[in-house]
């Protein structure tokens, strides 16, 4: 991402959050044949000491990729939208877009087929929890294991990461509440969940600010 100090995000507790609120991955590998990108679910492992995410493959993904021989970026990409001039209300002209990135690098483990059906298991389960009548798959274990074999289960360690926060923090106070009210209103670039992430690191930046 472009070199912009001032947006980094450092904190891996940060990233997780991100990681949790955002599950929908873009996996990237510079392999002997040229880049490849592919996008699937993930699911955070709440350890404490590694970023560590677990997902799968459909296969042939995971010969496409080259897993596990060398390492592969992961993007999440959370809340981002377009940020007119015209809610500055001053002279400034010029647009922005502000978003939340995080690129995780990291060399992904193969999972055996017995851990590739429990983190599918897992999966299903974490986002079909929050349902009134959530799915299962011990509905059909058979049929499940059946299907799960034509995916390939991965955990992947974050060695590195480089995020960014892209809040309009050079903004002034009162520029900053004009852009989080029209994205909490009702126009065509409102964005809910924008607003809230310009929230939470605007007030956090003026708390680390204060004396």
């Amino acid at each position: 991402m472009r070199h912009t100090p001032s947006y980094v995000l450092t904190d891996p507790l940060e990233v997780k959050r991100l990681i949790r609120e955002n599950p929908w991955a873009t996996f990237v590998s510079h392999t002997s044949t040229g880049l490849v990108a592919s996008h699937y679910p993930v699911v955070l492992e709440e350890t404490d000491d590694s970023i560590s995410i677990v997902s799968h493959v459909g296969r042939p993904d995971e010969t496409l990729h080259e897993l596990g021989q060398h390492e592969m970026l992961m993007i999440i990409q959370g809340p981002h939208g377009y940020i007119s001039p015209g809610w500055y209300e001053n002279d400034d002209f010029i647009p922005t877009w502000n978003h939340v990135t995080a690129h995780l690098y990291g060399t992904p483990e193969i999972l055996s087929d017995a851990e590739n059906f429990e983190v599918l298991d897992d999966l299903v389960d974490h986002f079909e929890q929050r349902l009134p009548n959530p799915v299962s798959l011990d509905i059909d274990e058979n049929s499940a294991r059946r299907i799960a074999r034509g995916t390939v289960g991965i955990r992947f360690v974050v060695s590195r990461f480089d995020a960014r926060l892209k809040l309009s923090q050079n903004k002034a106070p009162e520029v900053i509440e004009r852009i989080v009210a029209h994205l909490e209103g009702d126009g065509i670039y409102a964005s809910a969940p924008l607003a809230a992430e310009m929230r939470l690191a605007n007030n956090k930046g003026a708390a680390d600010a204060a004396p």
